[in-house]
Order: structure tokens, then sequence, then C-alpha cells
């Protein structure tokens, strides 16, 4: 392997740095031209463009496709403009492939048909099906009439099937050979390939109707005689996957049994695909993303160097919504006016609760959120999850609870405000376990993301309790 076009972070970073000071350096030269006269304004502006395009068509065709997407994403959307228009059309369509959503999306916007369809020509019925619903439907269909038949049924097959499904990631390539063949006819099959699939490690095996009969490890295939029968050296034991499987189920299953590659089944149990590891964790890893940013309320597909005004739009609904709820647990104070007058610690004690609060339930939270996606967490054991998170959090509740309560006493010389402190920060621990447990369940039995926006639903209660609940036994005890 060549060792200099690894891309680690650190090279990654030093191989991208003169690309960027050239797109720096090129911004500098247009604002300052644009000052001069006209005429003479051209003239140096166009010599000057051509000989920083040169300099960056030269470090663009050192990167790799997949450091070409990682800085477009890295760069404003006028820099990204000037590097997508110097790509080839196969490079181009490898780097649409590797691209955020987001920003797939916004050059093939600012691409104009009939440039975009000789990129779009150069990829397979596999990549071209993950930016389909990408595309204009005039678009694809033009790219759909350039494939041949098989591919085109295979690419409109896939794209029926749900999104996040095992149909959705699977691949077509695969080497399939019959059990009636010998180990030496295998053997010449596999040489006659001018390039293996991709995380190839075994034979799939079939019968005459293309039913899947057994497996064969490549390590397997050398190891046996020649002359023998894949009958008789193929595994039987094999793990398959149905088209609409759940992927998040079918990594699991990857994990428990090392898999790397495996066959996709129809109903009668004939091959229509193969999945890999690598499609696996591509999924897998989106979905991380997805569900990170989806608990603040975000979406992974964001641009962060996109419009401005896309940006806020993004935000609106779950700013909204914080402002209700921020707006509500403010209520919850107002109510306790004349209690927090006639005892002024309590205003600097309050927030406490809160965030105490808080802590606890995001911890409930993602650890609900883990097993739900693990599918540890069902119906038939939601119960001992209740009863044990709300017995961790009346323990948590009454150690640190009576910690701060003693902060309080020593700190205001009240013991009653020492006890309504402890009170406060037990139930509320209990509460914010409680509710750490019911957003995500209850999300996910409606079929939504478990994550999403579950840390503003937390931060709303435990906040407003917490407040509620510390002002309220204060005015009861105190007062």
């Amino acid at each position: 392997m060549n060792t200099s076009h690894l891309s680690s972070p650190n090279k990654l970073e030093r191989r991208l740095a003169p690309l960027l000071d050239l797109l720096q350096k090129q911004s500098v030269v247009q604002s300052v031209t644009h000052r001069q006269q006209q005429n003479r304004a051209d003239v140096i502006e166009n010599l000057l463009q051509r000989q920083q395009q040169a300099a960056i068509q030269r470090e663009v065709d050192k990167l790799k496709s997949p450091d070409i997407a990682h800085l477009l994403e890295m760069i404003t959307s006028d820099k990204r403009h000037i590097i997508w228009r110097l790509l080839s059309h196969e490079v181009a369509g490898e780097v649409l492939i590797e691209l955020n959503e987001a920003i797939a999306e916004s050059l093939i916007e600012m691409t104009l048909p009939d440039t975009l369809l000789p990129i779009l020509e150069t990829l397979d019925t596999d990549e071209l099906s993950d930016i389909a619903e990408l595309l204009p439907q005039d678009l694809l269909n033009r790219a759909k009439a350039s494939l041949k038949a098989n591919e085109r049924n295979w690419l409109e097959q896939t794209m029926s099937f749900a999104e996040g499904s095992v149909g959705d990631i699977m691949s077509r390539d695969c080497l399939i050979v019959t059990e009636t063949i010998s180990i030496n006819e295998a053997i010449e099959l596999v040489r006659s390939n001018t390039e293996l699939p991709p995380q190839t490690d075994k034979l799939f095996i079939v019968n005459n109707l293309r039913h899947i009969s057994g497996v064969l490890p490549l390590i397997n295939l050398l190891r046996n005689p020649v002359h023998s029968q894949i009958e008789q050296c193929m595994d039987k034991d094999v793990v398959t996957f149905s088209p609409t499987d759940q992927a998040e189920e079918a990594g699991q299953a990857f994990e428990r049994y090392d898999l790397i590659s495996a066959p996709v089944v129809d109903s009668k149990g004939r091959i229509i695909g193969r999945l890999t590891v690598e499609s696996i964790m591509d999924y897998l890893r989106e979905r991380a993303e997805n569900q990170a940013l989806a608990k603040e309320g975000l979406s992974a597909d964001s641009d962060l160097f996109g419009p401005i005004i896309d940006g806020a739009k993004e935000r609106w609904p779950w700013l909204c919504i914080n402002l209700i709820t921020a707006f509500i647990a403010t209520r919850s104070i107002s109510l306790f006016e004349n209690t927090i007058q006639q005892l002024v610690a309590l205003a600097t004690l309050m927030p406490i609760v809160a965030s105490v609060g808080g802590n606890t339930g995001n911890q409930t939270a993602a650890l609900v959120i883990r097993g739900l996606a693990s599918k540890q967490v069902h119906r038939d054991n939601i119960t001992f999850i209740y009863r044990k998170e709300l017995i961790i959090g009346l323990m948590n509740g009454l150690l640190w609870g009576t910690l701060l309560g003693l902060f309080a006493w020593l700190l205001y010389q009240n013991t009653m405000l020492g006890l309504v402190m402890m009170m406060a920060v037990t139930i509320n621990l209990i509460l914010a376990a409680f509710i750490g447990i019911t957003v995500p369940f209850t999300l996910d039995r409606l079929n939504k993301d478990p994550a999403m926006g579950s840390s503003v639903v937390l931060t709303f209660v435990t906040d407003s309790m917490g407040f509620f609940l510390f002002l309220g036994l204060a005015s009861l005890v105190l007062i």
C-alpha cells in the first residue's frame, strides 16, 4: 500500500492546507482587482484567476474522492462551486455519493441537467440508488434510461424498499456458484472476475433454482482438494437476511456473528443481493449522528456552511418549543414570588435542584435510547427498567440530596431549608428518571426516533418541576 495516500486526520489536514490557502488567495485577488479601474481590472483578474485555477486544479488532482468530499464539506458554498467545476465526471460521481445529503443536493441544484447526466452515468446502480431521492424526477428518468434493463430493474427494486431496511442498503455484486461444480471450477470462476466485489470473504452457493444452500469462505476454497465438490465443502449453516429486515437489526447480527458479508434472500430463499460490513457500518454511523443531533432538535443533513436563513429556519421549531416550555417553567416560579421575597436564599439554591435533575434525566434517557437501538428494551422488560431506574433515582436523590441539604444548612444556618433542599432533589431525581424512560420509549412506540427532542422535553420537565417542588415545599415548610 502506498502510505502517502493514507488520510489520517493530521495527514489530511496537511494535504488540504495548500488548497485552502489557494482558495483564500483567490478570494483576496477578486476583492482587490474589483477595486481597480474596470478595463485594467478585467485583464488582471482574468490572468490571476487562470493562474489560481491552474494551481487549484493541480492540488485537487492530488486528492482522493473521499478527501475532496471532506474538503467540500469544510468550505463555504462559493469556494465549493469552484472545486466542483474542476472535477472530472468520474471523480465528481465518486464525490457526490460521499457527501452530506444537504451539500450533495445543493451541488445537484446548481449543476445543469446536461452537465450532471454524464456524472450520473459513471455511477453503478447501487451508487445511483443512494442519491436517487436527491435528483429531480426527469433527470432520474434520463439516468435510468441509460441503464441496461437488468440494472434498471435492480435500481427500481432497491428504491422500492423502505429507508433503513436491508433492501435499502444491500448491493447486487456478489460471487454466486452452483453446488454441483468442483472446487477447481469454482477457483476458475473466481479468477475469471477482473475485480472481486468489495468485502468478498465467501462464495454464495445455490441450487438449480437459485435458492441459497450454503456458503464457502475463500480460505476454505483454497484449502480443499481441487477435485472436491462444492456441496461437500460448503457450510450449510448460513446467516441470511430479508430485504424487509431492519438494517439496525442486521448490524447487531453482523456484530454477533462477526460477519463481513451475508446474502439477502427473498421469501422463497433465492439470493437477490448482498449485505456487507461496510454498508452496515456506514448506516450505523449515519444513524448515530442523526440521533446525537436529533436529541437537540437538529438534522444530521444540515450544511454547516449553507445559507444562513436555512440554518435559522431549521432551528425555529425547537426554539419555539423551548421558549414555550421555558415560559411555563417561569410561571412555576411566579407562583411563589412572595415566598422568594421572604427568603432570598431560595433564589440562589433552586437552579441546583433543576440542574441535578436534568443530568439524571439525560443519563437515563441515553441508556434507554441505546437499549431501544439494540432491541434490549421492549414491552416485556420495561417494567423492570422503570423499577430499577426509579430506585437508582431514589438512592441518588437521598445521597446527593442529603449532601446538598447539609450544604444549604451550613451556608444559611437554616435546618428546615436544608430539609427542603434534600426532599426537592430526591423527588426531582425520581421524576427525571421516570421522564428519561417514558419520553424515548413513547417515541419509539409511535415509530419516531427515540432521541428526537428528548433533551428539550427533559430540560422542561426537570426545570419546571424542580422549581415547583423546591419552592412549593419551601412555602409549606419555611413560610
